[in-house]
């Protein structure tokens, strides 16, 4: 089965993380999107549609993959997949016919044929969707579609607990000194990780996973349901129920209900809740985040622009690629802050939300307009976990930077005219 992983016009709802990577590679569970949706339909030839400034990236990081190749995707019969479907867990269902499959009013995946592909293109996709959605048979689609990036904070726990496969063959670790609460078939430890003694894997509520090459430092709690990603290392911390943290992490303090991208420094004491992290983020000792308001309200985040109701009394923050937060940072509840940010702590909260390429000096808004400077910061940190900063790493910044200015520009002049009118 040939399947296609596209971007519609709703990725942008999912920022600030949606700025630097396609949205299929947004973790959700113990996965990606775009894991879950090839295992949905699997097996399967994989292709990708992206945003045209995120092809070459997507290149690099799946060399394998044809991206934006409109000869391979019009050569045979393709299920176009929306890349913020949440699937189902049992497998797909019968797909010998062309048809338009819906959440709502919106395609989670359409079955077409090469005529129906004649003219598509990332560009044109979205006029292909509602093309397709009036001329093709249409079938109500299980799962559900990611709108906002506190959606997959959500539904983490639960597909947590819909991704553990109890270990049956093989080798299995049981780390010597690991404490179990709960049933201990839901803990599975891969046999390459390093689990100090001192440490307490809570079961009750759902399994404990700890992937390849990790490392849980003594006097650690694990509670399920939760994930450990390769080689993430987890110090002496309390991880609470539903959360994921993604490869090469480092973590301390405690953290709940969070999805960590990977790659990301939170080494020491400070709460982290209902948030999810981008890559290269590195949360100073003592950054804190709210996750609920003390009147216990509806929390709302601004996201394109607009201040949106979220639905839920628990939402923390969103932070994008490569912005720092420096000592004692306070994040408020529902705070949204982009990518490239540098947070320095004012005694009191921050700002709810911070556009890309902005930095908080003494509790006022400033834009960071060095762009070398960042890089360089960027390539030290990336090299620190054996990784490089590429070309085409940076012009996928340099394009969030010239694609957020407007915005970063209309946030500026609103809170220097807050400022003025404390003043007066």
């Amino acid at each position: 089965m040939r399947i296609c992983l596209f971007e519609d016009q709703g990725v942008g709802c999912l920022e600030p993380l949606v700025w630097t990577r396609p949205v299929f590679d947004l973790l959700c569970g113990a996965n990606s999107l775009g894991g879950r949706q090839c295992g949905h339909f699997a097996p399967c030839e994989l292709g990708v549609l992206v945003r045209p400034y995120l092809a070459d990236l997507v290149r690099l990081t799946h060399p394998q993959v044809p991206v934006n190749d409109y000869a391979w995707l019009r050569a045979e019969p393709t299920v176009l997949v929306n890349g913020r479907w949440i699937p189902p867990s049992h497998p797909a269902a019968d797909l010998s016919g062309p048809c338009v499959a819906l959440v709502g009013e919106e395609v989670a995946y359409a079955v077409v044929g090469p005529d129906q592909l004649t003219y598509c293109s990332a560009n044109t996709l979205d006029d292909c969707l509602e093309t397709w959605k009036v001329t093709l048979p249409s079938c109500p689609a299980e799962g559900r579609l990611a709108a906002y990036l506190w959606d997959l904070v959500n539904a983490n726990g639960e597909l947590l607990l819909a991704d553990f496969v109890p270990q049956r063959e093989g080798p299995a670790a049981d780390p010597a000194g690991m404490a179990v609460v709960g049933p201990r078939e839901r803990l599975l430890v891969d046999p390459t990780a390093r689990i100090d003694p001192m440490v307490v894997a809570d079961t009750t509520g759902g399994p404990v996973v700890v992937d390849r090459e990790a490392v849980v430092t003594a006097f650690t709690r694990l509670e399920g349901p939760c994930y450990i990603g390769p080689q993430t290392h987890v110090l002496g911390a309390n991880i609470r129920a539903g959360t994921t943290l993604g490869r090469c992490c480092r973590i301390g303090g405690e953290v709940e209900a969070s999805i960590v991208q990977g790659y990301s420094n939170k080494y020491h004491d400070g709460f982290l809740g209902h948030a999810y992290v981008g890559e290269w983020v590195n949360l100073g000792a003592g950054t804190h985040n709210s996750d609920l308001r003390n009147d216990y309200g509806e929390v709302c985040v601004t996201v394109q622009g607009r201040r949106l109701a979220t639905g839920a009394t628990k939402v923390g923050c969103f932070i994008g690629d490569h912005t720092k937060s420096g000592l004692g940072t306070l994040l408020n509840t529902g705070t949204n802050v982009g990518a490239f940010c540098n947070l320095l702590p004012a005694g009191r909260l921050g700002p709810k939300y911070v556009p890309s390429f902005c930095s908080l000096w003494n509790g006022r808004l400033v834009e960071n307009g060095d762009l070398p400077g960042l890089f360089r910061t960027a390539q030290t940190v990336m090299a620190r976990r054996g990784q490089s900063l590429s070309r085409v790493h940076v012009d996928v910044y340099n394009h969030v930077w010239e694609q957020t200015r407007a915005d970063r520009y209309r946030t500026l002049v609103e809170a220097e005219q807050r400022l003025l009118r404390r003043g007066a």
